[in-house]
This record gives C-alpha cells, sequence and structure tokens, in this order.
C-alpha cells in the first residue's frame, strides 16, 4: 500500500515542532509515531506502511465512529528506512525510534546480550508489541553462477545485506554451520536494492536476505533474471537449530517466484518493538488500533505477508517481555491468560 502523503507531510511538520512520546493529551494534539523497517526492496518497508495506516488518526480525520480511521487519535505514524534488525534495535535504544521491527533471533540476542549483541550494548529495557509473521532466509543466486548449494558460495562474490541488519547475522550463522568463514567469500554488504542492480551487472553471484515472501526484491531477480535460490537444507540444519532454536525449518513453495521450484530454508519471526520507556496507555492504544477488526481488510489486501499478522499469533516466538500497555491489551482480549 502506497504511503499517504499527506500524512508523511503531517509527521514532518510534527517532528519540526518537537513531537514527543508524551502521552496524547486531547485529540488534536497531533503525534509523531517512527516505525523502523528495513530497506525499500525488502517486506519490512511496506509492512510498516500498512501498520503506520491502520494505527494513524491525525487531528482532523473523521473517528472510527464517523466511518473513518480508528487508529490513536492524533497518531501520525510513519515508516523510516533503515539497515534492518540491529540498527532498529540500536535506534529504540537511543530514543531516535519509537519502535521498529525486528527479527525475534535479534531481539532476544539484544535483550539479553548475546548472540549478535555479545559485543554490543544489551538493551534490557527491549519491549514487545506484537509478533508479526514469519521471514524466510532467501539465498538468491544468478542463473549462470553454477551456484546450487551452500557449500557452493566458497570463493564467490555474495552480499550478506548491510552491516547491522538481522540478514548478515544470520548469514554468517549459516556459512559457519556449513563450515564457511567469511573470509572464504568475496563478501559484500549492500541493501537488496543495490544487490539486484549488482546481481543484474554481474558484479556479484549472489545475496541472503531475511524477508518475508515474495519478497520485491527477489521477485525483480527472479522474474527479470532468472535468478533462483539455493537451498538452506541437510544435516546440517539439524545442527544449527539445535544450537539457535529461534530458527525453524520453513520451505517456499512453488509458484511464489518465477520458475522457482520449492525451496527448504529457515526462518524467525517478524516482531514489533518498542522501548519500556513508551508510555503505557500509548502502548495498549497502539496495540489496540493494530488489531481493531476494521483494519482487518487493509492487512489482508496490502502485502502477501499481511494475511499471516493475526491477533491469534501475535505471541509467537517472544523471547522477550511484552510492553505492559501491550500486555494489558492482551489479557483485555483474553489473548494472554488474566491474573
Amino acid at each position: 500500500m502506497p504511503i499517504d502523503r499527506r500524512r508523511l507531510l503531517a509527521g514532518g511538520a510534527a517532528l519540526a515542532l518537537g513531537g514527543s512520546a508524551a502521552p496524547l493529551a486531547r485529540a488534536q494534539e497531533m503525534r509523531l509515531f517512527r516505525i523502523g523497517t528495513g530497506g525499500i526492496a525488502g517486506t519490512y518497508y511496506p509492512i510498516g506502511g500498512l501498520i503506520a495506516a491502520v494505527i494513524s488518526q491525525p487531528p482532523g480525520a473523521r473517528t472510527c465512529e464517523e466511518g473513518g480511521s480508528c487508529g490513536v487519535p492524533g497518531l501520525v505514524a510513519i515508516v523510516q528506512s533503515s539497515n534492518g534488525s540491529v540498527a532498529n534495535v540500536e535506534a529504540i535504544a537511543d530514543g531516535r525510534l519509537e519502535s521498529g521491527f525486528v527479527q525475534s533471533d535479534i531481539a532476544y540476542g539484544a535483550y539479553t546480550g548475546t548472540g549478535a549483541f555479545a559485543d554490543r550494548a544489551a538493551v534490557p529495557g527491549l519491549r514487545a508489541l506484537a509478533s508479526l509473521y514469519v521471514e524466510s532466509l532467501q539465498i538468491v543466486a544468478r542463473a549462470d553462477s553454477g551456484i546450487a548449494s551452500v557449500a557452493d558460495l566458497r570463493g564467490r562474490r555474495v552480499s550478506l545485506d548491510s552491516r547491522g541488519s538481522g540478514t548478515q547475522i544470520d548469514a554468517l550463522l549459516v556459512l559457519e554451520a556449513f563450515g564457511l568463514d567469511v573470509s572464504e567469500l568475496d563478501a559484500l554488504y549492500v541493501k537488496p536494492e543495490q544487490s539486484i542492480r549488482l546481481l543484474a551487472e554481474g558484479e556479484i553471484d549472489a545475496f541472503f536476505i531475511v524477508a518475508g515472501y515474495p519478497t520485491p526484491s527477489v521477485l525483480e531477480a527472479t522474474a527479470d533474471q532468472g535468478a533462483g535460490l539455493v537451498p538452506i537444507d541437510g544435516p546440517e540444519i539439524d545442527v544449527l537449530i539445535a544450537q539457535y532454536p529461534f530458527f525453524s525449518r520453513d520451505r517456499i513453495p512453488a509458484g511464489v517466484y518465477v520458475g522457482v521450484p520449492p525451496t527448504p530454508t529457515l526462518a524467525v519471526v517478524a516482531q514489533w518493538l518498542v522501548h519500556e520507556r513508551l508510555d503505557e496507555q500509548l502502548a495498549h492504544d497502539i496495540t489496540e488500533a493494530l488489531w481493531h477488526p476494521t483494519h482487518r481488510a487493509v492487512l489482508d489486501a496490502g502485502h502477501a505477508k499481511g494475511r499471516q499478522i493475526t491477533l491469534e499469533t501475535a505471541l509467537d516466538g517472544l523471547g522477550i517481555p511484552l510492553h505492559p500497555g501491550a500486555e494489558r491489551f492482551y489479557r483485555e482480549q483474553s489473548v494472554l491468560a488474566g491474573d
């Protein structure tokens, strides 16, 4: 779904006026709420646009009772492209973002100071609003590259996505599982939208991306360039999942991408995170707006992964605490058992 330019302009005005994270006092006060996503060729960015649309209710807009927005009164949510999960966590931690989409493995590592955050400052104040959908690890290879397995990446020119992305972290784990060190690759660190161009120009042989399918960059590479997906399978994966249980086996069905057969791979869960300092009532109201019944059609029609964003799976794969405001909502809806 395209982002409403009026909302973007309104959001910019709010920022210029010093929009803060204080609670909404009146419906006519405007609040800017930023959602960190990923590269524009991934899945986070369009899903962010959908969620921004359903939680927003700009000042002066028709209310839910009037047949208009069922978002949070006065809230103007906007999406921001970023380098992905790790970058979103760090931006949430230091207040440059109110919220962001983060892979479940990165979220757990940030909260506990392990994994991707073993050498970074842990973020114990990280909190969840919801789990959204399953994300698949996809390795896209040029049609004439001869790459048919992870082991075939040795000595090849491969993009691991931008530094600080969840994709980069997971790519390193997969390479390690198959006995490959990153030094054995000619590794680049560029976003998927750049990787598509480099693949088309023959400058790289393959690229990694973690995103919900169908992924725009992968759609383009397979349809326009005849690229394929590299299967991620074998006994190495059993060992990897045993060591890192935030991974699960996944399978990208035939027909998702042009000419690409069913492909075994790995998956994590995309989660929507905030910091514990977010006002409790605002967190409650945003969570309530996300799951308002009238917004089901927007999520279903806006993106293939939107159909997987359901209240029934909102707590799946959570390895960090819920924000108290979100927790209160889920208890009210009996999604989470009461005290």
